[in-house]
């Protein structure tokens, strides 16, 4: 693990944090034998067979044996932190805070767009509170206005900037080592977060991040093993699964600071780019955001969609898109082996449709099986 002090470099956390959290458990030990199924289980439905198995998963079964882990000290300058993300190949961070030996919360690239957002008047007016401001000097005026408005009967407006900015720095969440992968599907899923720190509550070691991503992959790599649910053969369209209205989308020519507004004002992860035709050409997420402080060109947000995807730092294959017609197996084995975090839904003239997240699809085989068989329990 690396904490990125203020200089820049690398450098070893307190003793606290040195020990090296013991390796999980190889998967040649047989990880499908923890799926235990009681005598009562084993004439259930299978539909519930995918939270099953991830009630008898630990998140330690997760954390690979090796993996890189960037933490900042709230001490670092904010543009500094969002250059060693890119450096890292990172996509957030969680927050170490010397005075209280403690992690206080995480930086994401949302973080950066909120920055931009806020603070953005053209490319003639230098980001002040970027180049400047350190880590904990935004957290802490984040929190001073935010007090100073609880404390004040507001205008409507001002209620709503009040809500921007709890929004913008949430309390920590974290997860133990020994929680069940289910209460980590839960804790992203009702908490709205796309990460969470795995977090010994003994020795404070940050040992992991967990993702959507990393947990579908994960049960990929056993659904072969396990009873096939009848719900995995159903289409798009008949398990209502994904968000089709009110989707928002943005041009090639959209100007960037634009798209920005988008993301913070909507809460979404990603915008289709849609040409005149209303086909779907390109998409721009937030991780491409990034690439603003890889380039540095940050300062100037009136470019176009398409001046920005031209720095992508990764090699893009193209949108990975689906049908409503595509059974739910069919979506989760393309979007696992495309590695991205959402699926665009497009018609037969390629028009958009609607979007289905990582989030949508663990909400379909962990979270509703789980929801439904506790309102059968109830009603028996």
């Amino acid at each position: 693990m690396l904490l990125i002090a203020p200089s820049l470099s690398c450098v070893s956390l307190p003793a606290l944090l040195q020990a090296a959290p013991p390796q999980p458990p190889a998967a040649s030990e047989g990880m499908l034998e923890k799926l235990e199924l009681e005598d009562e289980a084993v004439g259930e439905s299978e539909s519930d067979i995918y939270m099953r198995f991830m009630k008898s998963h630990k998140c330690y079964d997760i954390v690979p044996t090796s993996s890189k882990l960037v933490v900042f000290d709230t001490t670092l300058q904010v543009k500094k932190a969002f250059f060693a993300l890119v450096a890292n190949g990172v996509r957030a961070a969680p927050l170490w805070e010397s005075k209280k030996q403690s992690f206080v919360g995480m930086l994401t690239i949302t973080d950066f767009i909120n920055i931009l957002h806020r603070y953005y008047k053209s490319p003639m007016v230098q980001i002040y509170e970027l180049e400047e401001h350190k880590i904990e000097t935004w957290r802490g005026k984040i929190f001073y206005v935010s007090c100073t408005i609880n404390m004040i009967k507001v205008k409507l407006n001002t209620l709503n900037l009040k809500l921007y900015l709890q929004e913008t720095f949430k309390p920590l969440v974290n997860i133990s080592p020994d929680a069940s992968l289910f209460d980590a599907v839960y804790s992203l899923i009702k908490n709205k977060i796309h990460r969470l720190p795995v977090i010994d509550p003994v020795s404070g070691n940050a040992l992991y991040i967990l993702t959507h991503k990393r947990i579908l992959k994960f049960l990929q790599l056993f659904v072969s093993e396990m009873p096939k649910p009848a719900f995995m053969k159903k289409n798009l369209d008949e398990l209502g699964i994904g968000t089709y209205h009110n989707i928002a989308f943005i041009h090639p020519d959209t100007p960037i600071i634009k798209a920005l507004n988008i993301f913070v004002d909507r809460r979404i992860s990603a915008l289709p780019v849609v040409d005149e035709s209303g086909k779907v050409v390109d998409i721009y997420s937030k991780f491409d955001v990034i690439n603003l402080a890889a380039e540095k060109t940050y300062n100037n947000l009136d470019i176009t969609v398409t001046q920005a995807l031209q720095h992508r730092s990764q090699y893009f294959e193209g949108v990975v898109k689906c049908s409503k017609l595509e059974t739910l197996e069919t979506i989760v084995d393309r979007i696992v082996k495309a590695e991205v975090h959402r699926l665009v839904v497009v018609n037969e003239a390629d028009s958009i449709v609607g979007i289905i997240s990582l989030s949508d699809i663990l909400q379909a085989l962990v979270l509703t099986p789980a929801g439904a068989k506790q309102k059968e329990s109830e009603n028996e």
